[in-house]
């Protein structure tokens, strides 16, 4: 007979879960976030994450890089990732909610992969897009492959990028708002991909583009950071958009993120709301 476990110490940590791209609970992405995870074995992250069944959930810890203000781990229900968009933006939020800084000061977050830099405006934050990973056309072969998984033809494709900062995305240009929302992806057809779509929003006065963003998993992300920031540098140096514009997000899952792009002399800048939705503690 196999002699019970041990019972483990239980660990109580601060506790947050934050809707990130939105300033209404409710209409954003939500993100969970577990503050001073330092002494949490790598397991109970990867079980939290599990548990919570968000697209993410973080755990801020104290940094291992000189010149970083915090140290952030990103995991999945299934994974871990070296960065994410909106839980950058969402774990910035909790860490600033316990302290207070100088103004202008900006915020160097440690993450997988590397130093991510973020700046406040008013209460929005927003982070300096990472150089991609990969970019330029996408293969004929998986472009066919996706097209078919969305129900596109070839004259329904503007363009296709990569537009790969970490997470592994490509991104389709399409002519319109209304040509975006209509699709219903064929999520087997395309599963092991992460594929973004985009198109431009003439005369609406509240986005210039409507974005969508499909995971590799199976599903839709509601309002997507990383994705969005890859857009971004994609259609800001080619022209197709310019220096500042509103991209909307979530339409047809009800929800109505907004990310406020900016391109500098020297980055493109992913901005969004935050907001707080639980804050307490976690026991684990």
């Amino acid at each position: 007979m196999t002699p019970p476990e041990a019972p483990q110490a239980v660990q109580t940590f601060g506790f947050q879960q934050v809707d990130v791209f939105s300033s209404v609970p409710l209409r954003g992405n939500p993100l969970a976030v577990v503050e001073n995870a330092d002494t949490l074995p790598d397991a109970k992250m990867a079980a939290l994450a599990h548990w919570t069944n968000l697209s993410e959930t973080t755990f801020l810890l104290n940094p291992s890089q000189p010149n970083a203000d915090y140290r952030v781990r990103i995991f999945t229900p299934y994974s871990e990732l070296p960065f994410a968009g909106h839980p950058t933006l969402g774990s910035c939020h909790v860490w600033l909610s316990s302290r207070v800084l100088p103004e202008g000061r900006d915020i160097l977050q440690e993450s997988g992969a590397g130093l991510v830099r973020i700046r406040r405006d008013g209460n929005r934050l927003a982070f300096a897009a990472p150089d991609l990973l990969r970019k330029g056309a996408v293969e004929p072969d998986l472009l066919a492959k996706i097209r078919k998984g969305l129900n596109l033809s070839e004259k329904d494709v503007v363009a296709a990028e990569w537009v790969d900062n970490g997470p592994g995305w490509l991104a389709l240009l399409l002519k319109d708002r209304n040509a975006v929302l209509a699709l219903k992806p064929d999520f087997a057809e395309i599963a092991g991909i992460r594929v973004g779509v985009v198109a431009p929003t003439p005369g609406d006065d509240e986005a210039d583009f409507e974005v969508r963003a499909f995971s590799a998993a199976g599903f839709e992300d509601p309002v997507t950071g990383s994705l969005n920031a890859g857009i971004a540098q994609w259609l800001t140096g080619t022209g197709i958009a310019a220096s500042a514009y509103v991209a909307r997000q979530g339409t047809v899952l009800g929800r109505s993120g907004k990310v406020y792009v900016t391109r500098s002399d020297k980055d493109v800048w992913i901005g969004g709301d935050v907001v707080t939705c639980v804050k307490g503690q976690i026991s684990l």
